[in-house]
């Protein structure tokens, strides 16, 4: 029984939660991106260097000559599909620059915390460290009240 009430306890905490949303928004996000690239960027891309087709870039490794990418496949030939490759890297640098520019996004809305109020001061004659509301150093015993009255005043 305390196996499963720990692992209850392990599903149920909110870095756990937050993590599995983060992986089903990161793949519906990939769809996104994976459209964008296929359906938008790539055709743009094909018709500035020529009509060129990337997902049939492929070399055949048996020597043969195909039109296709499937077609090498169906004849059982090896391919290295570099065009396949070429998209995919272009994939990964959008998602990156998307996710570069949303951490840039949070960061800019997390503010640093103010400064803390000094708790410390130092003593004028001895250069102790003492509270900062003292009226008598506890190392040298001088009496801080009139120094304090002096020194804090604008």
């Amino acid at each position: 029984m305390g196996f499963r009430k720990e692992f209850k306890e392990f599903i149920m905490r909110g870095n756990v939660m937050d993590m599995a949303v983060g992986v089903i928004i990161g793949g519906a996000f990939s769809m996104i991106v994976s459209s964008l690239v296929d359906d938008m960027i790539m055709p743009v891309i094909s018709l500035i260097t020529g009509k060129i087709d990337f997902t049939n870039l492929f070399i055949a490794l048996d020597g043969g000559d195909y039109k296709t990418i499937a077609a090498a496949r169906d004849a059982g030939a090896s391919v290295v599909a570099y065009g396949s490759f070429i998209q995919n890297v272009i994939q990964f640098l959008i998602i990156a620059f998307v996710l570069f520019l949303l951490i840039k996004g949070i960061n800019k809305l997390h503010k640093p915390a103010p400064a803390a109020a000094p708790v410390t001061k130092i003593c004028p004659f001895c250069k102790s460290e003492i509270n900062i509301n003292a009226t008598k150093c506890a190392f040298c015993g001088s009496d801080l009240k009139d120094w304090n009255e002096k020194n804090t005043k604008a």
